[in-house]
């Protein structure tokens, strides 16, 4: 009786869980599993939106493959990741550690920092269009010289780089700040005493120490920025000659201008298979280099 007493106990409480797991559930299926599932059907098929769908096979694969737009379109993404990411993170870490000082005004640049991450991309956008303006533009005018930041093809892709890291390093800003608050005092106490400078201290204890908040940082960052189509699309609309041809951008010329919905599915998978790998190499690279454990 004691034995039916507890299975009948385990059954009510593994129940209980289902159901309170039930709306989170749904929510997961119907806008994650659902959408990529049609997304991989849809890879298969030629549509327009007007035509009823059709059975291609693998031509959209072969497609995109063979598509010099697209694969420019992964070379100038990887090339804004590459210059987003260690910009974005080394600002946020200095910025981090000025803002744990607890310096006068902390509080203000707190704020100051996180302004631009919670406006809309497209007004960021819209705001630095008039900043880079090369008539009359703010930054041309404080200069006093013309240049021609967002059509020409040397500095387009850069600009709108360092628009992307002036819009996001608040948010990286705050992990970090909350990654250094997680830390001991007295563990960089302990060093002090040992005659540890603010340098060594920090290679040697703060950056170790904060590998479980890089891991998300850059995780979070680098997918971000791998999807970046808003700012691209106010600031340069992919131009001059493809030069800011982000692989979001040539998504959505593929589906929205192009009606190739197949192709841009495709494209999507491929983006979201070479996401997935670059999120499991970073877990496997700091998996054995993380502590998670800061209480001793």
């Amino acid at each position: 009786m004691r034995s039916l007493g507890r299975t009948r106990r385990k059954a009510g409480e593994a129940l209980t869980a289902w159901a309170l797991l039930t709306p989170s559930l749904i929510g997961v299926v119907l806008f994650m599993l659902v959408p990529i599932a049609i997304v991989v059907w849809l890879s298969f098929y030629r549509w327009n939106l007007i035509s009823p769908p059709r059975f291609v096979g693998l031509a959209n694969w072969v497609g995109i493959m063979t598509n010099g737009r697209f694969a420019n379109s992964l070379l100038v993404t990887g090339a804004f990741v590459l210059i987003v990411i260690p910009t974005q993170t080394a600002l946020g870490l200095f910025f981090a550690n000025l803002l744990h000082r607890r310096l006068p005004g902390s509080g203000f640049f707190r704020t100051l920092y996180v302004l631009p991450w919670v406006c809309a991309p497209i007004a960021v956008g819209v705001m630095w269009t008039w900043v880079l303006a090369p008539s009359h533009g703010a930054l041309n005018t404080l200069i006093g010289h013309r240049i021609e930041w967002l059509s020409d093809q040397a500095l387009a892709l850069p600009s709108v780089a360092l628009v992307s890291v002036w819009s996001q390093v608040g948010y990286v800003t705050l992990f970090f700040l909350s990654g250094l608050g997680a830390i001991p005092e007295t563990i960089t106490e302990a060093a002090q005493l040992d005659g540890a400078g603010r340098l060594r201290i920090f290679w040697t204890i703060t950056v170790p120490l904060l590998r479980p908040t890089l891991f998300f940082v850059l995780l979070t960052t680098a997918i971000t920025a791998a999807q970046t189509f808003d700012t691209v699309y106010v600031l340069t609309g992919g131009g001059p000659l493809y030069a800011t041809d982000v692989v979001g951008a040539r998504i959505y010329y593929e589906a929205f201008q192009n009606h190739e919905f197949g192709s841009a599915a495709a494209m999507a998978l491929v983006v979201f298979i070479l996401l997935a790998a670059m999120a499991l190499l970073q877990k496997l690279y700091f998996d054995k280099r993380t502590t998670y454990d800061l209480s001793t």
